[in-house]
């Protein structure tokens, strides 16, 4: 009789794990206002302009050749902008691995992600002061700030195979990355409602700028507050055993790591497959604007409101692709991702000039498909990750994604500068979700789950 009670009682672990789903989420919502209004929108224009006042350019808002003096390098102040991101993504690459083998050291994870937003945070703040004389601030704050949000995510990543079995992996994953695009949606549309209407908010243009530069540190800031809060600690698991101090064990652990990847040949075709067809979804988005303004002659208002349909499209896009994971298997649901990508690469060739509706069109598949592969990648790779190893493996994910996101751009450069014309331009672009799927279709996923230690999901 003493064990009927015991056996009536709920297995309440699955709630709790909701609750801690939930409770994450809040971080993507968090930092993609910094990556959206930031990184994507705001930053690099007005960098151009206020370099190019620096710089001694007559009108800074044209295409201007003159230089600043960056650590003694004289560099363009209109490329400012795309050195000082490379600069960030190349110290990136060096910084995260180092981060990951602390993150997966410690019980705290969601210290190391809070104490990165914030720190990140408080730097990117300092973009308010972005103006005049004071680019060298707004130069180094955005290089300093976009590397602690990547150390930041290292850890973010790593928490979500704590609070999920792999059965609930895609769906976590999946629903994180619709709160992000919600999020950052959100905040970019107030920003633009701030940027295009200053002057009836009664402020000058760079002040709106610098506000809503400031208004994304602070969303950052402000929502990690409930993750930190809600989340638990957990127990750092299966984590190799190193000798020396601290730096001697995390320096350490990189190179196991390091020589240790080719011991899981799927976790490694994983990774080539997502540097390329992610390269090719970076530059998608990159060149969507340039696209759509100098091939397709559209006006700055239709180019903003393809921004922010892209961002409130890929909300459900993430949560379609959710579905379609629970269904088909994350596997099956990334693979044709890449495909339905080749099609929006060549849909985007075909667009006739000046045609709003088809443009917004294709914007809406571009939406779908880039919340999806974004969100069920992270949540797919979680399995091919050995256990006890997800900082150091995430990381290199990061590092992956970020150091190799300007071959896209140069291509896409090359093409235009042989051909004259985006559309063939756009057209090459194709290439990468080709060798995407190439390797995708290489790639055993079950071989790769077992490989990991890991338990297989009800569908792969």
């Amino acid at each position: 009789m003493s064990d009927t009670p015991a056996a009536a009682i709920a297995d309440l672990a699955p709630l709790d794990r909701l609750r801690q789903q939930k409770a994450w989420n809040w971080y993507d919502w968090a930092n993609s206002a910094f990556y959206t209004t930031v990184l994507s929108v705001m930053f690099a224009p007005y960098m151009i302009t206020v370099a190019g006042e620096a710089a001694g350019c007559a009108d800074p808002d044209e295409t201007c050749d003159k230089t600043v003096n960056v650590l003694g390098l004289h560099l363009a102040a209109g490329a400012l902008p795309s050195y000082l991101i490379s600069f960030a993504t190349i110290s990136s690459v060096l910084v995260l691995p180092v981060v990951g083998a602390f993150v997966d050291r410690s019980p705290y994870k969601k210290r190391y992600m809070a104490g990165f937003a914030w720190a990140g945070a408080a730097v990117g703040s300092q973009l308010f002061f972005l103006r005049g004389e004071q680019w060298q601030l707004g130069a180094i704050s955005v290089v300093v700030a976009s590397i602690l949000a990547g150390c930041s995510l290292v850890a973010y990543y790593a928490i979500l195979v704590d609070i999920s079995t792999e059965d609930e992996r895609d769906r976590a994953s999946s629903r994180g990355w619709a709160w992000g695009y919600l999020g950052g949606g959100v905040l970019l549309a107030l920003n633009l409602v701030l940027f295009l209407g200053h002057d009836t908010f009664g402020l000058s243009k760079g002040m709106s700028v610098r506000l809503s530069l400031l208004s994304a540190s602070v969303w950052w800031a402000a929502f990690t507050i409930i993750p930190f809060v809600k989340l638990h600690d957990y127990a750092p698991r299966s984590v190799l055993p190193e000798t020396g101090n601290i730096w001697k064990r995390s320096f350490g652990q990189l190179v196991v790591t390091l020589k240790d990847l080719p011991n899981y040949p799927m976790t490694l075709t994983f990774l080539l497959a997502y540097i390329f067809y992610n390269d090719g979804i970076q530059t998608v988005i990159y060149a969507a604007s340039t696209y759509g303004e100098k091939q397709l002659g559209f006006g700055t208002s239709v180019l903003i409101g393809t921004i922010l349909l892209i961002q409130f499209v890929a909300f459900g896009g993430a949560l379609f692709f959710g579905r379609l994971a629970a269904r088909y298997g994350a596997y099956r649901s990334i693979l044709g991702g890449t495909f339905a990508w080749m099609g929006v690469v060549v849909a985007a060739l075909l667009l006739p000039e000046k045609n709003v509706a088809l443009f917004l069109l294709v914007a809406v598949a571009i939406g779908i498909v880039l919340g999806g592969t974004q969100a069920l990648s992270r949540s797919f790779y979680s399995l091919l990750i050995p256990r006890g190893r997800e900082g150091e493996y995430f990381a290199l994910y990061n590092a992956a994604e970020r150091g190799t996101s300007w071959f896209g751009t140069l291509l896409f450069g090359i093409m235009f500068q042989a051909t004259g014309s985006y559309r063939p331009a756009i057209l090459a672009l194709i290439v990468f979700f080709v060798l995407g799927a190439y390797f995708l279709l290489r790639l055993d996923p079950e071989r790769g789950i077992r490989e990991a230690g890991n338990r297989l999901p009800a569908v792969v």
